[in-house]
């Protein structure tokens, strides 16, 4: 390349390239070439097709939900209640019902007592992971759906507690369970791993941008899960809805769906063998967005924050 622009400015003629985008041109632009070409049309139009189908397209399998043994974290309010139904539904065949407090489970436990048990787990307790670890060896569907939002920018409170609470339960905690866990899936012929993260683990939502710093962490976290536990032939799926009606988004006022709606769609996607879902209108339209241009989807986040007083 460097040749052929020397050879044209000998000649006293432009010279110009195609490149990846934007970054790319800067780059050429900055190595003296007059011209860069941003994007074209066979690319702009074939490159997202082929991953939208490559997307969508039903991996095949073994069954994931019927006759599992799973276990379900968080289930004391929101997602996780519902997700334990939804499978129940669908035909699992036992579910361990994860819970820090037992009282607030009863109820749940009471619909199917002869297939829900409860187990009590804070994923931020290491002794508790260990001994459910030791108690429940023939699970086959482990579903990561504890976490914790503050709904705080990084700026409005005092200190990082929220930051650093938010990261031990929705990073380190599943974390832990996968570490636990895994010996235990693949003992039982590789099973699945359903990570509840969020849409705006692809983009920060400075309305609460600690959360999303820690369901960022957490999607690469499930990224490397899915690469690392392949060859056990674990499935690891991560689930990225917009905003949920449950307690932590009391505060938000935006259009939700509901905990069931999710609860259905992790179903499915195990069905499908999905790698990621989007459940929700927004979700989708989130990373539809971020698909075309990320960082408008950027600015349009950040115009939600107040303006910011320090």
């Amino acid at each position: 390349m460097q040749s052929v622009l020397q050879a044209a400015r000998r000649a006293g003629k432009t010279c110009g390239l195609f490149t990846l985008g934007e970054t790319m041109a800067a780059d050429r632009r900055r190595q003296g070439f007059q011209l860069a070409v941003l994007a074209y049309d066979q690319d702009l139009i074939q490159t997202p097709s082929k991953a939208r189908i490559r997307r969508h397209a039903d991996a095949t399998g073994k069954d994931l939900v019927g006759g599992a043994v799973a276990l379900v974290t968080g289930c004391n309010r929101g997602i996780g209640p519902e997700t334990v139904r939804a499978l129940l539904k669908a035909g699992a065949q036992k579910i361990y019902v994860g819970a820090r407090k037992l009282d607030g489970i009863k109820g749940l436990v009471a619909e199917a007592p002869d297939r829900l048990h409860p187990i009590e787990l804070d994923v931020t307790n290491g002794g508790q992971i260990a001994a459910a670890a030791k108690a429940v060896r023939d699970v086959t569907l482990l579903v990561n759906n504890a976490g914790i939002n503050f709904n705080t920018p990084l700026f409005a409170i005092d200190g990082t507690d929220h930051a650093r609470r938010e990261m031990e339960v929705n990073y380190f905690g599943t974390l832990a369970m996968c570490r636990a866990f895994q010996p235990i899936l693949k003992a039982n012929g590789g099973g699945a791993i359903v990570n509840m993260l969020s849409i705006l683990s692809h983009v920060n939502l400075p309305l609460m941008g600690s959360l999303c710093a820690s369901k960022a962490a957490l999607l690469s976290l499930t990224q490397a899960l899915r690469a690392e536990l392949k060859a056990q032939g674990t499935h690891v799926m991560g689930v990225l809805p917009g905003a949920v009606d449950t307690d932590m988004t009391a505060g938000v006022n935006v259009p939700k769906i509901q905990p069931s709606y999710v609860a259905a769609a992790i179903v499915d996607g195990l069905n499908r063998h999905a790698e990621d879902i989007y459940p929700g209108d927004m979700a989708a339209g989130v990373f539809y967005g971020l698909s075309g241009d990320p960082k408008a989807v950027e600015h349009e986040f950040a115009s939600y924050l107040p303006e910011a007083r320090l």
